[in-house]
């Protein structure tokens, strides 16, 4: 549904986009990640054709994105960062407005207006001026208009920005229902948003691809710990699990008044560390009450992946390939 191919963007003397490559299939919801100017809306907005490449091509259902060429946008539905709305406009009129500059008939029009209105949750607000909408409300609006033509991929722009916890979830629902039907890439900096609502999760970071993969497997690449409840001599159960050819780490997560203590071990091989934690305790007489594998969280693969050190990794690794 949409193929990415090698996009670059300059502006100035400065590398937007350093050859990002991905593709996306009918019917997935991806969520794209990345710190602030890591190119997240550049993409964006070359993919919607409101930005021309430097290089590299763009497709999304088989035609090549064209800013030149509106045709080659009528698949695609665009919520901006900024939704670009007409604030003097009673929300009826607005939509009405989007509808006949893209060209639709008045029938097609008010079908289509009924519809988004309804998907959207605006009943009872038709009628009222967008100046007097909640920020919540407005981002419906915003969403009406780029669901309007019924696109077939949806592409938002930091959707819930601003917003409180109620409207978040509003929207969230929403972008879950129409995940059922459409091809969503959703951008945005929470990240438990894209872990409710997202199968899969691109990360960028300075221009470049830095990771693609569903937040499990993603996890899984990074190191994983072992978390350990024991009861025994804290400090000489550091000393040795430290010791153990399988750990490469140790830290405290906690205690409490009865002795019991946690400790998060990173590992290079989970089952044999497993093994060989079991196999100290019993050597030297540990109390071990709880053992089990734990995946990083999105945040922690999210911080890992973007620091400067992968980022430059990465940049190494594709110059050679070059």
């Amino acid at each position: 549904m949409i193929r990415v191919r090698g996009i670059e963007k300059r502006y100035g003397s400065t590398r937007a986009l350093r050859g990002v490559s991905f593709e996306i299939e009918r019917g997935e919801v991806v969520g794209f990640l990345g710190p602030n100017g890591a190119g997240k809306s550049t993409t964006l907005r070359c993919l919607a054709g409101f930005l021309r490449p430097d290089g590299g091509e763009i497709e999304v259902a088989g035609r090549r994105v064209d800013p030149d060429d509106p045709e080659s946008r009528t698949v695609l539905g665009y919520l901006p960062e900024t939704t670009p709305l007409y604030r003097r406009m009673r929300v009826l009129d607005y939509l009405d407005y989007v509808g006949r500059v893209r060209g639709m008939r008045r029938r097609e029009r008010n079908q289509a207006i009924g519809r988004v209105v309804s998907d959207c949750d605006l009943h009872g607000y038709e009628h009222r001026r967008i100046a007097h909408l909640s920020r919540g409300y407005r981002q419906r609006v915003g969403l009406a208009q780029a669901l309007l033509a019924d696109p077939e991929v949806l592409l938002l722009d930091e959707p819930t920005s601003g917003l409180d916890p109620a409207e978040i979830a509003r929207i969230r629902d929403l972008i879950h229902q129409l995940g059922e039907t459409k091809t969503v890439l959703l951008s945005t900096h929470i990240l438990p948003e894209v872990q409710e609502s997202a199968r899969r999760v691109l990360i960028l970071a300075e221009g470049r691809l830095v990771a693609d993969g569903t937040p499990v497997d993603l996890a899984r690449r990074r190191s994983v710990e072992l978390h350990c409840t024991f009861r025994g001599p804290e400090v000489e159960v550091q000393s040795v699990l430290s010791a153990l050819d399988t750990v490469a780490g140790v830290r405290l997560l906690g205690g409490d008044d009865d002795g019991r203590f946690r400790l998060a071990l990173s590992v290079t091989e989970r089952f044999q560390a497993a093994e060989a934690v079991s196999n100290a305790a019993r050597e030297h007489g540990w109390s071990l009450l709880e053992l089990h594998h734990e995946l990083p969280s999105l945040e922690r693969v999210f911080l890992a992946v973007t620091s400067s050190e992968e980022v430059s990794l990465a940049e190494s690794e594709a110059s050679g390939e070059r």
